[in-house]
């Protein structure tokens, strides 16, 4: 028997007893649980020390499995075949019939999907006959792993099982976009907001009535590695970690590269692990080199500013 198929077993046991493992996905890796299960889902919040009005993003293996759970209409169906299996998540509404966790929406009546494309959790997901609970497997602020190893920094022998999948692909969380009402995005990421709007029309991204909703990963104070976080910097100051998504002439011990040639892919890949690296070697403070505000770069911003926040 293969390794990974070993663990997929071991996963489904642990998942049906209601604990909490982590996930790999293309993104950022997941902790995760039963997503119709109250108990496994109150282990999710209480592992994270993630405040209870924070909703949870719902994880699953096709179209056919959400259509228990949730109402679908023409734009989510066209977004889905575009983007799905990705880094894209859709709030939609719950049916009433559902049998999601209470917990996961706040009591709410609209939950954040998706489907993850990383094969290992495709394959957990195919077997199980529940979707999975799965925010970044991460203290609750803090910066989001994209390794096995990050998993173990941040819960040690609490989890019982990790899958590894080797490190993210993207590096980033994913794209949200609400589909409740007139259709805007909630937070960027792994896909770009240019390559949605082409699909939708028309597309409110600024809708001044669209309905307010609490979704995963939106507040002020996000992706944090713990410590000051300089944005823009043209350079660093003494003992100032400097992120940079260019290769300089100058050497410098304190300069960390997210990329060399100015790849925004690249640069979204390696961010989390370089955050994490720059805390590890004991800097004090961060400062980050100005990252274009195009396509994924859009995203890592959106990160960055929220990791800077006091």
């Amino acid at each position: 028997m293969k390794k990974n198929d070993s663990n997929i077993k071991k996963a489904i046991k642990y998942l049906n007893n209601n604990e909490c493992i982590a996930i790999p996905t293309e993104t950022v890796y997941g902790l995760a649980g039963n997503a119709y299960s109250d108990k496994a889902v109150s282990r999710i919040y209480k592992l994270k020390k993630r405040p209870s009005n924070n909703p949870l993003i719902a994880h699953y293996y096709n179209l056919k499995d959400l259509k228990k759970d949730c109402e679908i209409d023409i734009t989510f169906k066209r977004l889905y075949k575009k983007f799905c299996p990705g880094p894209i998540s859709f709030v939609l509404k719950l049916k009433k019939t559902s049998r999601i966790s209470k917990i996961i929406t706040n009591n709410s009546n609209s939950i954040a999907v998706r489907f993850p494309s990383h094969s290992l959790t495709r394959k957990l997901l195919k077997k199980i006959n529940y979707p999975l609970a799965a925010p970044s497997a991460n203290i609750s602020s803090s910066i989001s792993p994209v390794s096995k190893q990050d998993v173990i920094d941040e819960f040690g022998p609490k989890l019982k099982l990790i899958l590894d999948g080797g490190s993210s692909k993207i590096g980033l969380e994913s794209t949200i976009i609400n589909l409740i009402g007139k259709p805007h995005i909630l937070r960027l990421g792994g896909v770009n907001s240019k390559s949605i709007y082409k699909l939708i029309s028309p597309f409110e991204s600024k809708n001044k009535k669209k309905i307010k909703i609490k979704v995963p990963g939106t507040s002020k104070l996000h992706y944090s590695p713990g410590i000051p976080v300089r944005l823009n910097a043209k350079k660093n100051y003494q003992n100032e970690a400097y992120i940079l998504i260019k290769k300089r002439k100058k050497l410098d011990k304190n300069y960390f590269y997210i990329s060399k040639k100015n790849n925004l892919k690249e640069a979204a890949k390696n961010l989390y692990g370089t955050l994490r690296i720059i805390k590890k070697y004991g800097y004090k403070k961060i400062a980050i080199e100005k990252i274009p505000n195009i396509n994924i770069g859009e995203a890592i911003n959106d990160r960055i500013l929220r990791a800077s926040k006091k």
